[in-house]
C-alpha cells in the first residue's frame, strides 16, 4: 500500500509543473491534427476544462481520429479551469472560422455570451461532460447520467455505513459536480445516522483535494468517510489520509473508476467509484458532430450510462486504463 501511496505522491510533484504543461498543450493546440487534409476541409474547435486529467485527453483521441479519419482539422485548446482563458479560447477559435465548437464549460454560468456570438456565426455547438445553464445553447449536450452516478455511489454507501460522520469534496462551479453530489446526498441523507461533518470545494483537483483534507485534519476535524465527486479528488483524499496514517478508520468513496483508483479499490485503499466511459462519450460527440455537418437532426441530450466498481467487481475492468 505504501508503495502505491508514494507513487500517487510523485504525481502529485509532477503536478507542480502544471504551468509548463499548460504551455506545451497551448503551442500544440493550433496544430493541425489531420494528416490528410481534404480540400475545403471543415474546422472543428474543442476547448476543455482542463487537459490534466485523463478522462478528457481519452475523449478527444475519440474525437480527433474522427476528424482525422474525415481529412478535416482539429484545434484544441486548453482553459486549465480558468473561465475567463475559456472564453477568450473560443473567441479565438471563432475568428479561425470554426464549422463546430466542442465545449466542456469550466464554469456552466460563464459562457452564455460568447456561445451566443457563435450561434449568430452559425457555428454547431456540442457540448460534453457537463451541462450550460443556458442548454437551449447547444445542438447536443453529451453527459455521463452524473445524478444516477452519485446515487450508485450513495447506494453502496449506505450498504457499508448505518452511521457516519461525512466529509463531502465538490466541484461547485460544474453542473456535473453538482449533480454527482446532489444525487450522492439524496441517498444518503435519508438514513438519520449520516451527518455531513465539511464541504470542500476542491474543483475536482488532486492537488487541491490532498492540501485541502489535510487541513481539515490538522484542524480536527471528526470524520469517518469522505465522498468525492471524481477520483482525482479521491485520490488525493487518499493520500491525505495515508499521510497521516487513517487510510484504516477512513472510507473514501469517488466517481470515475479511474485507473488510479480502480487500483485503489482492489488494494482496499478506496471503497467504491461509479465508472465513466470516456471512450463511448468521445464516440458519441464525433457521431454528433458528422451527423450535424451533414445537416441530419440529433437528440438534444445524451446520456451515456454508469456503471459501480467494487471491490466486488473491480476485477472485471481493466485495471490500467480507462473503461
Amino acid at each position: 500500500m505504501r508503495i502505491h501511496i508514494q507513487k500517487l505522491c510523485r504525481v502529485f510533484n509532477l503536478l507542480l509543473y502544471l504551468p509548463v504543461i499548460v504551455l506545451l498543450w497551448t503551442g500544440l493546440a493550433g496544430k493541425d491534427y489531420s494528416l490528410n487534409q481534404k480540400e475545403n476541409s471543415r474546422l472543428i474547435g474543442v476547448t476543455y476544462m482542463t487537459m490534466n486529467n485523463e478522462f478528457y485527453k481519452i475523449l478527444n483521441e475519440e474525437i480527433s481520429n474522427r476528424v482525422e479519419m474525415e481529412g478535416d482539422r482539429l484545434v484544441l485548446r486548453d482553459s486549465a479551469l480558468n473561465a475567463g482563458r475559456q472564453i477568450e479560447q473560443i473567441d479565438e477559435m471563432l475568428k479561425m472560422g470554426v464549422d463546430v465548437l466542442v465545449v466542456t464549460p469550466v464554469d456552466w454560468k460563464s459562457l452564455s455570451e460568447i456561445l451566443k456570438k457563435a450561434k449568430k456565426q452559425g457555428v454547431y455547438i456540442v457540448v460534453v461532460d457537463t451541462d450550460l445553464e443556458e442548454d437551449s445553447l447547444a445542438d447536443c449536450t453529451i453527459t455521463s447520467d452524473n445524478y444516477y452516478a452519485g446515487s450508485l455511489v450513495g447506494r453502496y454507501f449506505l450498504e457499508e455505513n448505518e452511521k457516519s460522520d461525512l466529509i463531502v469534496m465538490t466541484h461547485d462551479a460544474a453542473k456535473s459536480g453538482q449533480d454527482r453530489v446532489r444525487g450522492f446526498l439524496d441517498t444518503v441523507e435519508e438514513c438519520d445516522g449520516i451527518r455531513v461533518v465539511k464541504r470542500i470545494n476542491c474543483d475536482g483537483q488532486l492537488e487541491i483535494a490532498m492540501p485541502q483534507l489535510k487541513n481539515a485534519i490538522e484542524e480536527g476535524v471528526v470524520f469517518d468517510s469522505v465522498f468525492c465527486l471524481n477520483d482525482l479528488a479521491a485520490v488525493g483524499a487518499v493520500a491525505a489520509l495515508d499521510e497521516h496514517g487513517m487510510l484504516d478508520q477512513v472510507k473514501v468513496y469517488g466517481i470515475d473508476a479511474s485507473p488510479d483508483a480502480k487500483a485503489l479499490i482492489k488494494e482496499g485503499m478506496m471503497s467504491a467509484s461509479s465508472a465513466q466511459f470516456p471512450s463511448r462519450i468521445g464516440q458519441t460527440a464525433a457521431d454528433v458532430i458528422y451527423r450535424l455537418l451533414a445537416g441530419e437532426q440529433v437528440d438534444r441530450n445524451i446520456s451515456v450510462s454508469v456503471e459501480l466498481v467494487t471491490k466486488d467487481n473491480v476485477e472485471e475492468y481493466s485495471i490500467d486504463r480507462w473503461q
